[in-house]
């Protein structure tokens, strides 16, 4: 039966090839016979493409074909046989059903075959050309003896073993091409990947790479093979030169612990290397068998054999070069995040690589961040690592004593991360050495047990990012937790700021106004007589006379008196101020520069609390009730009206500046102190860690600084008011030289209407002043008068000049308060003119 149907398909084919011969044009228009040359050619053509079994290496797409066969139609020039194989593949794409082709793809693709083979000289189709022109008449007539016809050699019927014949012909072809063996090449190949020149492969410093010897006889395609095969060799130098290079400068700084494990997993990498090259070493050792051989076994080496043993090193044999060239430079954080850029691949061959490697590379890097952030330890030799530390005082170790280096943060740790690390082991730090607490021990295991973790070396390593984060976080929330305990339990912090509020302040009341009472005659001395020690007994009466001397005896302790430098002319009141000792640990809120700015507010209260205590003295020496007015009945009325209008002017001045002083020191004692006070009690509770707690304490010297006038925007305001203080303390002086000389003038006018013998006595009591020159009663009454009256014009002419002046400085103050950045100043300017008194006054 089978050979019934191979019988019906030969005859098929035999009249196919027929009929289309017949259709074809001959040069002497003669028919085709069966037994003719022609027909034999083109029958066995016919046979050898149907028996073919090769598969095209396009997609079956017979739209796609019949546009390329009209395309390349059109582009010889033949557009009408383009327009006629459109028509006619439009007529053969629409028909379908009984009778009809269902793989139109493959016939068309048979059809541009055979064209394509007719294009390329080996055969035309129904043309019966010879196949292989190119060969020598020698070698085509010993091919006609071996069976070879017409550049076709009939195959399936093999009678004679023309097969291997052929095969075996095709070997000795290649012989005469190649003057070394394969095997050769694959061994030298080898010996090229571990970095060994070969016999006939060798390295070209001049080509950078490992090549085939021009001396040796190979094809082309060998040669690129071969120089494809040995990149491997070439980035296995670079490798292996990169680490022994690391290696011999060990423990060089540019190399660290870190540049060491990048060395270690590398060589790690390379041991497995070297295992594939062992196995293929052996394999190379198997001879090549030939085509037409029967392999027994596959254990044999070649060089395309060996380019698919090569695909997966290859890869990661240029992974690992590349990251030595981006490395060579680089050491620490700064080579970990190098590497880890690279690990961000799509390839899971790739990714699974890098993991590998930038677990042993990180090692020592999340080592150093687990001893830091558990133990507060910087084991960092080479400075590798992101936290950096310097030595500093006991007072600047917060601040100063440790900070972030950017160039050693790896990728893969956020900003964010990077900064709790930091505060984490700088708490430690700062509990070990300021504190001297070592209750931070035991709550860095408990964090270590909340993230599940320990506290062991190696607990922690690349790819265990949020387990790093969960432990910072576990030991940053405790340890902070702990500082402040100790911050605020075992050292008072909120009762030294407190006490620093009472004293530098002036918040507490009663202890400045003793303390002022007791020290004014003193200050009132030039300052360079001034003895520190007399006051500081003086500041310790006043606080054994006040409330103070309640509070904590540390804290009294730490009150001293301070002389500023001085200068010529210098007066006690102008250098006198209070210092507070913070001692360790609490000199790291109360650094100099921030004690500095206390002792700036300190002198300006100082000043505005001098102000207002000189004006409470000018009140008591102008009661109404110190003056008589039945004493000067003697005197002229012009000179009583004098007497009444001076002391009325002096009164209404007094007044006026005892408004601005009395709402200035409401503004400053309740406005801006207590309020910035209340706030930062309230921002003190709510701190999580002693960045927040300097934060709180920054703010709220801060908004004292501003709020008081003492800012550098506010500095022309300021002094203005410094003027202005100045100016009423000249008006204390005035008002004093007043009341002075009339009590004098009230004392000589009763003594005037006495009997000789108690005038004898009220001279003597007075000190016999009636024989100095100028003595109001030296020339009776009338001189009296006179002089009353020329004593009191002239303080007169005094007060109007202080009252002119003080106008014009408190309206220029005033005008001046608007336009200040601070808001609350604002609530200075109600205060000052709420009945918009100096407004109008200016308008005016």
């Amino acid at each position: 039966m089978e050979e019934e149907d191979h019988q019906k398909v030969s005859d098929l084919i035999k009249e196919l090839v027929l009929r289309l011969l017949s259709q074809k044009p001959t040069s002497d228009s003669q028919p085709i016979d069966s037994n003719s040359t022609d027909f034999a050619n083109s029958l066995r053509y016919a046979f050898r493409i149907l028996s073919s079994r090769m598969t095209p290496s396009i997609a079956p797409d017979a739209a796609a074909i019949a546009e390329s066969i009209k395309r390349r139609l059109a582009t010889q020039g033949k557009s009408s046989e383009a327009l006629t194989f459109a028509d006619l593949y439009s007529k053969f794409a629409s028909k379908t059903g009984p009778g009809s082709v269902n793989n139109k793809w493959a016939v068309l693709y048979l059809l541009k075959i055979i064209a394509h083979d007719k294009n390329s000289a080996r055969t035309q189709l129904l043309d019966s050309s010879v196949l292989l022109p190119n060969l020598s008449d020698s070698r085509v007539s010993s091919r006609k003896q071996n069976g070879w016809e017409n550049g076709v050699l009939l195959v399936s019927k093999d009678p004679e073993n023309r097969r291997e014949i052929a095969f075996r012909e095709f070997v000795n072809f290649v012989k005469e091409e190649n003057e070394v063996r394969e095997e050769v090449l694959v061994r030298d190949v080898l010996y090229a990947c571990q970095g060994i020149d070969g016999k006939y492969v060798k390295f070209d410093k001049t080509a950078d790479g490992y090549v085939l010897s021009d001396l040796v006889k190979a094809p082309r395609a060998t040669r690129i093979m071969v120089r494809k095969l040995c990149e491997l060799g070439w980035l296995f130098r670079k490798v292996k030169g990169y680490i022994s290079e690391s290696m011999d400068r060990f423990p060089a700084e540019d190399v660290g612990t870190v540049g060491q494990a990048f060395c270690a997993a590398l060589q790690d990498e390379l041991s497995d290397y070297y295992k594939l090259l062992a196995v293929l070493e052996a394999q190379s050792m198997n001879p090549i068998p030939l085509v037409s051989e029967k392999v027994s076994s596959e254990n044999y080496l070649s060089l395309r054999r060996l380019s698919v043993w090569f695909a997966e090193p290859m890869v990661k044999m240029r992974l690992m070069a590349v990251l030595v060239d981006k490395c060579r430079v680089l050491r620490g954080g700064a080579m970990a995040g190098a590497i880890h850029l690279h690990a961000q691949h799509g390839d899971p061959l790739v990714h699974e690589f890098m993991r590998r490697l930038l677990r042993r590379v990180c090692s020592p890097l999340f080592e150093m961040v687990r001893s830091w952030v558990l133990e507060g330890e910087l084991e960092d030799i080479f400075a590798e690592f992101f936290v950096v530390g310097q030595p500093v005082k006991a007072e600047s170790l917060w601040r100063d004593g440790y900070r972030l280096h950017a160039g050693m943060l790896p990728s893969f740790i956020s900003q964010s991360l990077a900064q709790r690390i930091l505060r984490t082991g700088k708490s430690i730090n700062f509990l070990r050495v300021c504190c001297e607490d070592r209750g931070w021990a035991d709550t860095a295991t408990e964090a270590a047990a909340a993230a599940g973790t320990t506290t062991r070396r190696g607990s922690l390593g690349y790819g265990e990012t949020d387990a790093l984060e969960s432990l910072v976080d576990e030991a940053a929330k405790r340890i902070d937790k702990h500082l402040l305990d100790v911050m605020h339990i075992q050292y008072k912090f909120k009762e030294h700021c407190l006490a620093i509020k009472r004293y530098l302040l002036l918040g507490q009341g009663d202890f400045v106004q003793y303390l002022m009472d007791i020290v004014g005659p003193e200050l009132s001395e030039p300052a360079n007589t001034i003895s520190t020690f007399k006051l500081a007994g003086l500041l310790e009466t006043a606080i054994r006379s006040s409330n103070a001397q309640y509070d904590d005896p540390d804290i009294l302790d730490r009150l001293r008196v301070k002389m500023m430098p001085h200068g010529t002319g210098d007066r006690g009141w102008d250098v006198f101020s209070l210092e507070y000792d913070a001692r360790v640990p609490l000199d790291t809120v109360f650094t100099e520069s921030v004690m500095a700015r206390y002792l700036k507010i300190f002198n300006f209260l100082w000043k505005l609390r001098r102000v207002e205590h000189g004006l409470i003295g000018a009140w008591k020496t102008m009661k109404p009730n110190c003056i008589t007015s039945h004493s000067f009945n003697k005197l002229q009325q012009a000179v009583k009206l004098q007497l009444l209008s001076t002391l009325r002017r002096c009164q209404v001045l007094w007044v006026d500046m005892n408004h601005f002083v009395t709402n200035l020191q409401y503004y400053i004692m309740f406005e801006v102190l207590e309020v910035s006070w209340s706030n930062f009690l309230s921002e003190m509770e709510v701190a999580k860690d002693l960045d927040d707690l300097l934060a709180a304490h920054e703010k709220y010297l801060h908004s004292i600084v501003e709020k008081s006038l003492l800012g550098e925007r506010s500095q022309t305001l300021c002094k203005s008011l410094f003027v202005l203080f100045d100016l009423i303390l000249r008006f204390r002086s005035h008002a004093d030289r007043l009341y002075e000389g009339i009590h004098e003038l009230q004392a000589r006018t009763m003594e005037s209407s006495l009997p000789s013998r108690d005038k004898s006595k009220s001279r003597r009591q007075l000190g016999d002043k009636s024989s100095d020159p100028g003595s109001w009663i030296g020339e009776g009454r009338k001189a009296l008068t006179q002089r009353a009256g020329e004593f009191l014009r002239n303080m007169g002419l005094d007060l109007d000049a202080i009252a002119k002046e003080y106008s014009s400085l408190l309206e220029g103050f005033i005008s001046q308060l608007p336009v200040q950045q601070h808001v609350d100043l604002k609530f200075l300017l109600f205060r000052l003119d709420f009945t918009e008194f100096y407004t109008r006054s200016g308008a005016g």
